[in-house]
């Protein structure tokens, strides 16, 4: 029965795979060729906790700007982390750069084959690792991402609330892992979970799995798979100050490696907190702001008072560099670095 539906979703994903950068096209696949594990891996990097959508035109720029692992592991770490600037998330821009380097130095530009060998390398955990062993390698590594899990968890009517069932839906895949073309049927469950089988109002009528699906035949698909209740995000606080010197330079200051936006561009200002405090980069006429920036992480939403300034050519802050005018690239700031902007720049011409 297994080989039955591996064999069903599989001539399902040759007729309708999705058509994705990163990914080789109908013919080439069905010549046996394999994508590059480069452009796998930094696909599955980009793709986590963010949507197919979001990620297509940060690929395509980047594999434009570094066609390889060598070539991004000889970029400046500053124009990575500016070409990453809305992503989210930039712990994974730094560990890129790491993994990117210690491919190219110490593996020749190769990526280790092996599931084992991929997470030994930095920023590779047991996803992706498996997700690369399989897809670019054809190794039968069982890959479960949010899209496996839910159909994994319709598939064998698995009703134990989220994040217990984690395990189960993970031996559920295990189960039905094949040796034959694995890479092609870790993408095409992936697949089916997105387009298909999605969270709201799942498509069954054309599903490749609609006879051997539990949930389905218990009429209960949609309700599945269990999720907790979310937890209240709490709001923290903190102030942004915003100050352009008379040449149109603007005052910013990279944000350490560690933390949220490690090694971002920003502006300076104030720790996020119940009670922030923070004193201004250098002394001037600060105007506040009537509208604060707004933006939600994963874990708390942010509120941030905006001061701004028209400084003198001469300005000397006590922390930050001016960066001048024709350098400066909003696009290259984080988004909730970039709200702030996109508030304050307009109120320049009425500061005095």
């Amino acid at each position: 029965m297994r080989d039955r539906q591996v064999q069903d979703i599989l001539d399902w994903y040759d007729r309708h795979a999705r058509d994705l950068p990163w990914r080789v096209g109908p013919s080439a696949r069905a010549a046996g060729v394999r994508p590059d594990p480069y452009r796998v891996w930094l696909s599955e990097v980009m793709l986590q906790q963010t949507t197919v959508a979001a990620v297509k035109a940060y690929f395509e720029r980047f594999t434009t700007l570094w066609p390889t692992v060598t070539d991004l592991a000889r970029a400046e770490d500053g124009m990575v982390m500016g070409e990453w600037a809305g992503l989210g998330y930039y712990a994974r821009a730094r560990n890129l750069l790491k993994c990117a380097r210690v491919v190219a130095d110490e593996h020749g530009g190769r990526f280790p084959e092996t599931r084992e060998g991929l997470q030994a390398l930095p920023g590779i955990g047991p996803y992706t690792a498996a997700a690369i062993s399989a897809i670019a390698f054809d190794e039968p590594e069982v890959v479960v991402d949010g899209n496996v899990e839910r159909v994994m968890a319709r598939l064998f009517d698995i009703r134990t609330p989220m994040p217990a069932a984690k395990p189960e839906m993970k031996a559920a895949a295990a189960e039905m892992t094949p040796n034959h073309r694995p890479g092609c049927y870790a993408q095409a469950v992936m697949d089916l979970g997105a387009t298909i089988c999605t969270p709201r109002s799942p498509a069954c009528g054309i599903c490749p799995w609609r006879e051997p699906c539990l949930a389905r035949t218990a009429g209960i698909q949609a309700e599945l798979p269990v999720k907790a209740p979310k937890k209240t995000k709490p709001t923290r606080y903190g102030y942004a100050y915003v100050a352009r010197r008379a040449d149109g330079a603007w005052l910013l200051e990279r944000r350490p490696d560690s933390g949220l936006l490690g090694g971002m561009l920003g502006w300076p200002g104030s720790d996020w907190n119940e009670d922030p405090r923070a004193a201004p980069p250098i002394k001037a006429d600060w105007h506040r702001l009537t509208e604060e920036a707004r933006h939600t992480f994963t874990h708390f939403h942010l509120r941030l008072k905006i001061d701004v300034a028209n400084l003198p050519p001469d300005a000397e802050p006590e922390h930050g560099t001016f960066i001048p005018r024709h350098e400066f690239r909003p696009a290259s700031l984080p988004t909730v670095m970039r709200k702030v902007f996109d508030l304050a720049h307009g109120s320049f011409e009425n500061v005095g």
